[in-house]
């Protein structure tokens, strides 16, 4: 007769069998873990030298970094303002793998004597927001209401030409003009109690002074000198990354593009994320001046970032002929717009 069975040896086997699975389970799970931490770790530094205190020019950035849009390109972004030298000199360097700088701070550099090896890779906003700002008492509608009047610039000498450009265009006289260099002055305290006029972007000081309730009147540059619509500020990395890691530049664009995608879709989501990163700012001005740059960013453009061939040729040769360049520029390797994404 067959012995029935109690059972033990049935179940001995089914808890061996689950102690394995969990065994497996748990080190399954510890794999995960550490697969986790290697991507982790896998995450490239990069470095983002901005051309100034942070503000709206940069949201993108900011928000590609605060919605993973950099890592999801495998990348570590450190944003960081500019201490000794330029971003246009520190990214020539090699002391940062991109960096915000202006049409004009490119052009300098890439025709000077020791030129710099950098590149535009897109242009931040697409118009030039940039013009000449006064308070509405001084009755300065236009250019050639500049004479006889004290204008408080940087002390470029592009600033010369630019007033003298517009002025001649509006029948003025640049000779009537007196120029003092007021530095980093504010604007208001400038315009109040230094100088009848200053060089403002309208993104930032405009719409303060809406905010303010200060009237002014603003010169629009490229209203009097079309050839003054130049690209300011723009994001550039140097010759030598572009050649040896391309990918790592397209992968940097793409995630760009996509922060400032957002911010024209959600300035004032954008402009919350920026004063997160960034609270020392005015949540105010932030705000509005995120409202005002969701317009501007790509404009009338197809893509966000794309420039034009025209745009850098006629601004430089237009400095050349100023006298403000060393030698002239080759326009077509002063920007490329190979990195946007289609």
């Amino acid at each position: 007769m067959m012995k029935k069975s109690n059972g033990k040896k049935g179940c001995t086997k089914g808890f061996k069998w689950m102690v394995t699975l969990l065994a497996l389970a748990m080190v399954m799970t510890g794999c995960t873990q550490d697969l986790g931490t290697e991507v982790e770790e896998e995450l490239r530094d990069i470095t983002l030298v901005l051309d100034w205190v942070p503000n709206t020019n940069h949201t993108g950035f900011y928000v590609a970094n605060h919605l993973g849009y950099f890592k999801d390109e495998g990348l570590n972004v450190s944003i960081i303002q500019p201490t000794q030298g330029g971003s246009t000199e520190l990214v020539a360097a090699g002391q940062g793998e991109f960096g915000i700088s202006y049409q004009e701070q490119i052009t300098y550099a890439r025709t000077a004597r020791d030129p710099l090896p950098v590149t535009a890779i897109a242009a931040i906003i697409q118009h030039n927001t940039s013009g000449f700002a006064s308070a509405a008492e001084n009755n300065i509608v236009r250019p050639r209401d500049f004479e006889g009047k004290t204008y408080g610039g940087w002390g470029s000498p592009v600033e010369d030409s630019m007033l003298e450009l517009l002025m001649t265009e509006d029948g003025g006289n640049f000779s009537k003009l007196s120029m003092t260099n007021i530095g980093t002055l504010d604007f208001f305290d400038a315009v109040s109690n230094h100088v009848d006029f200053a060089w403002i972007y309208y993104g930032w000081d405009g719409v303060a002074a809406e905010l303010q309730g200060f009237d002014i009147n603003f010169i629009l540059l490229q209203d009097y000198g079309e050839v003054l619509d130049f690209y300011t500020p723009v994001l550039i990395t140097s010759e030598k990354m572009i050649e040896d890691d391309p990918a790592l530049v397209s992968s940097f664009m793409r995630a760009s593009t996509r922060g400032y995608t957002y911010t024209m879709e959600n300035p004032e989501e954008a402009a919350a994320i920026l004063l997160d990163a960034v609270p020392e700012l005015d949540d105010d001005i932030v705000v509005a001046s995120q409202i005002y740059l969701a317009d501007q960013y790509q404009a009338d453009a197809e893509r966000w970032g794309e420039m034009k061939l025209e745009i850098w040729a006629d601004y430089a040769d237009w400095m050349y002929q100023e006298g403000l360049l060393e030698s002239p520029l080759d326009a077509e390797e002063a920007f490329t717009n190979h990195f946007i994404p289609q």
